[in-house]
């Protein structure tokens, strides 16, 4: 498939132009102009990029690329991904924060789906627009349930700090650093948050709320994505695909 046909493509179904993002979206390094293999990965590394080369990849799709409102200085870690990048002719394409939001391959979709949740509306405002969902079991679930399924799913490590209810009715997701949710999940009355990341003020927030918080890792609920628009391309455009894992335990 021609490389600029299958941007044009992403581009259009994830809406890349609609988000207010720090990371530069869309292609950001152009490499062979045919493309019949595709890489996914959650993060732009040197690591991924030897993988992906390795595997004969034409382009390299990811969440977290290399360029977050442009590069000052091509100098170390930078050059050296960059020389990879360019030296196997791999086109990189990133789809940072239109892979979170989208409401049929995107992060949180897929996390709400993990618990067999389809989305009952838009969550987790950023920057005037809503880049998660969050979903209503039919009946209140314990947390510890809820955790378990997530752990098992997601094949990680899940912490719960249970500040709110433990018997869990309406679930919010935003995934990888989504805990600036916890106040718009508290007053909307969500029951459980679902992210990646929970740090020291994160606790002191969720405790003084109070709200209830599940965290399985910012690598681990970002890999729904990346594994979901594979398939995508793998169906719809026939191209060869393969998944990169490389988690950082985080």
């Amino acid at each position: 498939m021609n490389r600029d046909e299958l941007v044009a493509f992403l581009d259009d179904y994830l809406q890349v132009s609609a988000y207010p993002d720090k990371s530069s979206n869309g292609l950001q390094v152009e490499g062979k102009e045919e493309v019949k293999r595709v890489a996914f990965a959650v993060d732009a590394t040197l690591k991924t990029i030897e993988r992906a080369a390795k595997g004969k990849a034409d382009m390299l799709v990811v969440h977290h690329g290399m360029i977050w409102g442009g590069l000052s200085y091509v100098t170390g870690i930078h050059y050296k991904r960059l020389k990879a990048l360019l030296e196997s002719g791999l086109n990189l394409y990133v789809a940072h924060l239109p892979l979170d939001a989208h409401p049929e391959v995107g992060n949180n979709v897929g996390l709400l789906r993990l618990l067999d949740l389809e989305p009952k509306g838009s969550f987790g405002d950023y920057r005037g627009l809503s880049i998660g969902f969050w979903g209503e079991f039919g009946e209140s679930q314990p947390i510890e349930k809820v955790a378990q399924i997530i752990a098992e799913k997601l094949d990680a490590t899940v912490k719960t700090y249970e500040f709110g209810k433990r018997e869990i009715k309406t679930v919010g997701a935003v995934s990888g650093a989504g805990a600036f949710t916890l106040e718009e999940a508290w007053r909307r009355g969500i029951d459980l948050l679902i992210t990646g990341e929970f740090g020291h003020a994160d606790y002191l927030t969720a405790m003084d709320l109070p709200q209830s918080v599940l965290v399985a890792g910012h690598y681990k609920t970002e890999t729904l994505g990346v594994k979901a628009l594979m398939e995508l391309l793998r169906e719809k455009l026939g191209l060869e695909v393969f998944f990169i894992d490389e988690p950082t335990g985080l």
